[in-house]
């Protein structure tokens, strides 16, 4: 259980969220050294990252939600520093899904900016079904970036979708075979690094200050808003059923 950085030339990274026999859950641990990994490319020369998931099977399906469900206000903080919530970043980041991206995984997809996926790969915030609420960012993020219809049907339903829907959607630019994903991202990746840094970076940190500047504010009632459904019999009896793989009961 590892988030693995790599450097694959003079200009790029790649960040592999490693967890397979969880499809790449983030555990506690690896939400924090994730946390601290982008405070360190964000002051590290690098002019682009590659993020991706190990094995052919997932991105990320999110959060490890059969470790500890707490959620302190420390923990929020480095969750939401994880996932590049609200804070302004400078670096432009290319995603690679090879796999399910789903909950956390992708909360965190909607930081990244150039996407695309294998066929293979589902998209989808089931968070609801399980009586959790999807603090990482996407009911902020996801209305912007795909429009109120589409993003309420994910967030409401908890329903799955494929590649080729999140494309239609605009969630990715698009999809791409499996063999071809890592070389596709790369290739795009260095052809950003290609471009002038201070040019490329100044429109990346606008953009992302602008999405902070929105999500601003938001943080107290983000949290008043997860704290009431954990405290929720709902909540209790979501988790159970998720780590007994059964069907909530809700009453």
């Amino acid at each position: 259980m590892e988030i693995r950085v790599q450097k694959h030339s003079a200009h790029i990274v790649v960040v592999t969220i490693d967890n397979q026999p969880r499809l790449n859950a983030m555990t506690r641990p690896m939400l924090a050294d994730l946390s601290r990994v982008w405070g360190e490319l964000e002051q590290s020369p690098c002019r682009c990252i590659v993020i991706t998931g190990a094995g052919p099977r997932a991105f990320s399906v999110g959060a490890d939600i059969s470790g500890d469900l707490s959620a302190r206000q420390e923990t929020a903080r480095y969750v939401t520093q994880a996932l590049l919530k609200y804070h302004p970043f400078s670096k432009p980041i290319v995603a690679a899904v090879n796999g399910d991206c789903v909950g956390g995984g992708l909360e965190l997809l909607l930081s990244t900016d150039i996407r695309a996926a294998a066929p293979h790969a589902r998209f989808g915030l089931p968070e609801v079904k399980w009586s959790i609420y999807p603090f990482g960012g996407a009911t902020l993020k996801l209305t912007q970036q795909i429009g109120h219809v589409h993003a309420m049907d994910l967030l409401l339903t908890g329903r799955l979708i494929d590649a080729a829907e999140a494309a239609r959607l605009g969630l990715i630019n698009r999809v791409v075979p499996a063999e071809g994903l890592m070389p596709w991202a790369l290739e795009t990746a260095e052809q950003i690094a290609a471009n002038s840094p201070s040019a490329v970076q100044a429109v990346k940190r606008q953009i992302s200050t602008i999405i902070a500047d929105h999500a601003r504010g938001r943080e107290a009632a983000e949290q008043e808003l997860g704290d009431r459904v954990r405290a929720s019999a709902h909540f209790t009896e979501g988790v159970t059923a998720f780590r007994e793989k059964r069907r909530p009961r809700y009453e």
